[in-house]
């Protein structure tokens, strides 16, 4: 009994081993990861603000019509939302906080008398609301991990042409914004009609000073500059999403390693009992054997 018993530790501790080697593995692949994704972070950053600053000033140039382009309409009818998570799980609570946070937005939206429409990034967020009864009109899979600006361009030009053609009034958009290797906060911002700062929205008596000319007019500018602003936008949610996730990853799977660890410690203890008890077994088994034959002469 304890002879088999013995046998089906050593193959529980062989198992647990081989799956160790994955979750080890599996953590320094995401923590090689980690240091790329800040880099392209940082290295995108400068065009991001860049783009923000640009549009800043041309509000300035024409405070009434930034606030045409830029202001939330005071009826939304129809809105977009748009979910970005993972294509891979193992990654903690990364997917699941995205995907409720959006789920919230939507029950929310609806609530208030407004259609709202699910665009999905990554594989996990689709079969997630189709199973919970909500329509997704379009997913986009198979680059959060290295997203290009050429996936975000796809995801941009997919919901601005309804926005454009005024058939949705408000995009919105549900993202993990990276803020550290310790720290990632789900976020949910408006994208169109453009989002900025009220303290950066200037008053209708504001102005640029001195003489600035633009060309073309405030209004054609910054629609204009609108898709080349929801593209960027778009962008920095998928890196900073890729870097929450290969964090998120990582420390999954250093939690896993070391699970792997203290189980297989455990169960080579009770093995070692196991074994212990079984030489003791057999022990007294010859013990008495020989007291029985000394016993019978």
């Amino acid at each position: 009994m304890a002879g088999g018993q013995e046998r089906v530790l050593r193959g529980r501790i062989k198992s647990v081993k081989a799956t160790r080697k994955i979750t080890k593995a599996m953590e320094l692949i995401a923590a090689s990861q980690i240091a790329r994704s800040q880099a392209r972070i940082t290295a995108n950053r400068p065009y991001r603000q860049g783009m923000q600053r640009i549009i800043a000033e041309a509000a300035l140039g024409d405070p009434a019509a930034a606030r045409k382009m830029l202001a939330t309409p005071d009826k939304v009818q129809t809105a977009i939302v748009i979910v970005i998570c993972g294509d891979r799980g193992l990654s903690g609570a990364y997917n699941s906080s995205v995907l409720r946070a959006g789920e919230r937005l939507v029950q929310s939206m609806r609530e208030q008398g407004t259609t709202v429409k699910i665009y999905t990034v990554g594989k996990k967020a689709a079969p997630y609301y189709r199973f919970r009864g909500f329509s997704v009109e379009e997913s986009f899979i198979g680059f959060s991990d290295k997203p290009s600006f050429a996936n975000a361009r796809v995801v941009a030009d997919a919901v601005a042409a309804p926005f454009v053609a005024g058939d949705v009034q408000q995009v919105s958009l549900v993202s993990t914004r990276f803020v550290s290797a310790g720290q990632q906060l789900v976020e949910v911002a408006q994208l169109l009609p453009l989002s900025m700062d009220p303290a950066v929205l200037p008053a209708p008596s504001a102005g640029l000073k001195g003489y600035t000319e633009f060309e073309p007019e405030v209004e054609q500018l910054l629609g204009e500059l609108a898709p080349k602003a929801l593209e960027s936008e778009i962008f920095s949610a998928l890196l900073e999403g890729a870097a929450a996730f290969h964090t998120s990853q990582q420390r999954a799977m250093a939690a896993a390693t070391d699970n792997a660890d203290e189980l297989a410690q455990n169960l080579t203890r009770v093995m070692n009992r196991a074994r212990q008890d079984s030489i003791t077994t057999e022990i007294m088994e010859i013990v008495g054997g020989a007291e029985a034959l000394r016993s019978g002469k």
